[in-house]
């Protein structure tokens, strides 16, 4: 469960405020979808989510302050996949065993190595430990990072535009996985996303994000033409074809 409540940050004293009284929540369990055009604030709440940025307000992870935990003990509760992914040269393998260095000191044990061969398992990377990350598609690649989140054993995944400059097949494949760690494994789940229609397809609880604000959130009824256009300024029309709904793109608001 993710509660924030009166959530507000600038970068600097003298700067304006990027988020202003960011309240929202998400349950056990759950997809969320952070929404807003460029400059509306959802890196920088995930940031603050993550306890990389200083804020003002409360976030609460699973019932305890943000306030009240460690780094280490953070990683624990929460996990996060950046949109650009970075690896140093090394095996499958040893990319996603980064994953568990917060359950152990110098040398990873028995259960760390059970616990990443379990997940390279669960992803199908099985056939690929041994190869070199950067020598992996972009799709590859982002399931080692997903691995490398999962072996923390968090219960809060945090993923920043994780279908960005992915093909179709591999879209799917990403989002497949997202719906499996919640429905499942009861991870709750929270994304940043640009493509209404893929956060549509996703996403149970939508949160949408104007200059630093929360202008609506709910359910996907919020994810609808005025908000879009009060939000993005432009013309969609929403459709429902058979059972699912469509953002159909127009033009520019006048």
């Amino acid at each position: 469960m993710i509660r924030v409540q009166g959530v507000s940050t600038r970068y600097g004293k003298k700067n304006p405020e990027v988020l202003k009284w960011v309240d929202f929540e998400l349950p056990e369990g759950c997809i969320g979808v952070l929404l807003g055009p460029n400059g509306s604030g959802k890196s920088t709440m995930l940031q603050c989510l993550l306890g990389l940025m200083k804020c003002e307000g409360e976030i609460i992870l699973d019932g305890v302050s943000l306030k009240d935990l460690s780094s280490r003990e953070r990683a624990k509760k929460i996990a996060y996949v950046p949109q650009t992914l970075s690896f140093a040269p090394s095996s499958v393998y040893d990319a996603v065993m980064i994953g568990r260095i917060p359950h152990f000191g110098l040398t990873p044990g028995d259960k760390d190595h059970e616990k990443v061969r379990e997940t390279l398992e669960e992803l199908g990377l099985s056939d690929l430990a041994a190869r070199n990350v950067l020598e992996l598609s972009g799709g590859e690649r982002q399931k080692v990072a997903i691995a490398r989140a999962l072996v923390q054993e968090a219960k809060i995944l945090v993923f920043d535009e994780p279908t960005s400059n992915l093909d179709i097949a591999a879209e799917q494949a990403i989002l497949s996985i997202v719906r499996k760690l919640c429905k499942e494994k009861g991870f709750t789940v929270l994304l940043t996303m640009h493509d209404l229609n893929l956060a549509l397809q996703v996403g149970e609880r939508f949160i949408l994000l104007k200059d630093g604000e929360v202008i609506s959130s709910g359910d996907d009824s919020i994810v609808n033409e005025d908000n879009i256009a009060s939000a993005f300024g432009v013309h969609v029309e929403r459709v429902h074809i058979n059972g699912k709904n469509f953002i159909v793109h127009g033009g520019k608001e006048e």
